[in-house]
């Protein structure tokens, strides 16, 4: 008598990392973010099929074709045409609100983006992704640099109700009058 033990072996592995949840009304004290180890090219990516046995054509004509196919698709989404690839499609959008009928495209006002949907064979896939939690992420706040427009120093004092240039990681400017405005907090 032979026993089947139901065991379904772990095709693909992401990693998350927590943060912590600002969404109001909105349950669960954290999200969850990928921790990507890199983005792919698509040099990276048509190895990855020549190595895994999936493609037996030359590795060079393949990254030229799929380099050709993605220049063709962005040109067809340009001209308004949407580019379903089976796994996700694509497709143009004009944001913003029009004022008038026959109002004119203000590139300001209604920008052009593109949205990506997934198709039933990604969704498909995702089924079998085993999510590791690796814990809190860091979420610990700096300032890289502090610039003083009117003395032009860096990283100094502030000149007293003049305007400055912050960069950094994880910064929240707060405050409802203009004087309580401009105290960045880490």
């Amino acid at each position: 008598m032979a026993v089947i033990n139901a065991v379904t072996e772990v095709l693909h592995r992401i990693r998350v990392k927590l943060y912590p949840n600002y969404l109001a009304h909105v349950e669960g004290a954290y999200i969850a973010r990928t921790d990507n180890e890199a983005s792919l090219s698509v040099e990276a990516v048509c190895a990855a099929l020549k190595n895994r046995g999936g493609f037996t054509g030359n590795y060079d004509d393949l990254v030229e074709h799929v380099k050709q196919f993605f220049d063709e698709a962005a040109y067809q989404l340009c001209d308004g045409f949407a580019v379903n690839t089976g796994y996700f499609s694509v497709h143009p959008n004009v944001g913003g609100t029009f004022d008038k009928v026959f109002e004119g495209h203000d590139t300001e006002k209604h920008p052009v983006t593109f949205r990506f949907r997934t198709r039933a064979p990604l969704r498909a896939l995702a089924e079998h992704i085993v999510v590791e939690v690796e814990g809190l992420a860091d979420v610990s706040g700096y300032i890289d640099e502090f610039i003083d427009v009117a003395t032009e120093s860096v990283n100094e004092t502030a000149t007293p109700g003049g305007q400055f240039s912050v960069s950094g990681h994880k910064l929240k400017v707060a405050g409802d009058s203009p004087d309580e405005i401009g105290r960045a907090h880490v």
